[in-house]
């Protein structure tokens, strides 16, 4: 089974598709100039490496006034300046590639912030989908992943939780109507693959975002 590590290179191929495309959040390489944009552009942003998972390194910045507040796991700290949090995230790259991700405001539930995995496994010639289940951060952390402490909950309990029920259906098949288009884009850029695992966030406001994609998920 075809394993693709790099998530650049799956989100470049995604943005190749309209439908997928406006289900991405923004993103740009990791650098000094890209990180300064986006921060003036969003209200924060999550950095995170190009090659790894169970969210180890997934960072959350934000700028208030002339400072700037770092979330690494569950530790926050304030710099005063910019080249002490540069220096800082420098450190905790160690070299990695990283890529900049515009940061959205997840639904929550009692303040912790909530995703979802959508999983697909190829059956014979077509795809089925697995599983959809909604994952909740661990109090005080913003990365949601189960080895970080994170909560597994039924997708439509999730939904639930936190949207009316008028729309917990509509939520729920944009989701895998999303994912099953990525698949069919992706598995034509990278024959061979037999198992993903979508990522998906939606935002205070109703909006499905994809945050990353998984050809290994757990």
């Amino acid at each position: 089974m075809r394993l693709v590590a790099n998530k650049w290179s799956k989100f470049s191929v995604l943005l190749g598709h309209a439908g997928a495309a406006k289900h991405i959040p923004n993103m740009r390489r990791f650098s000094a100039s890209n990180l300064k944009a986006m921060l003036r552009q969003y209200a924060f942003v999550v950095a995170k490496p190009i090659i790894g998972t169970g969210g180890s390194s997934v960072l959350k910045i934000k700028k208030t006034g002339n400072r700037y507040l770092l979330h690494n796991s569950g530790s926050k700290r304030i710099y005063r300046s910019w080249k002490e949090l540069f220096s800082t995230l420098n450190q905790i790259r160690k070299n990695r590639p990283f890529m900049l991700q515009q940061g959205i405001d997840l639904a929550t539930i009692d303040g912790r912030p909530l995703d979802y995995r959508v999983k697909l496994k190829k059956m014979g010639r077509s795809w089925i989908i697995r599983a959809v289940v909604g994952r909740l951060a661990r109090p005080g952390l913003f990365v949601t992943n189960l080895c970080q402490g994170g909560t597994l909950l039924k997708g439509t309990h999730a939904l639930r939780r936190t949207f009316p029920a008028s729309l917990v259906k509509s939520k729920f098949d944009t989701m895998c109507g999303v994912a099953r288009t990525c698949t069919m884009r992706l598995e034509s850029r990278y024959p061979g693959i037999g198992m993903l695992g979508y990522d998906f966030g939606i935002d205070k406001k109703g909006n499905v975002w994809i945050f990353e994609v998984n050809t290994k998920p757990h």
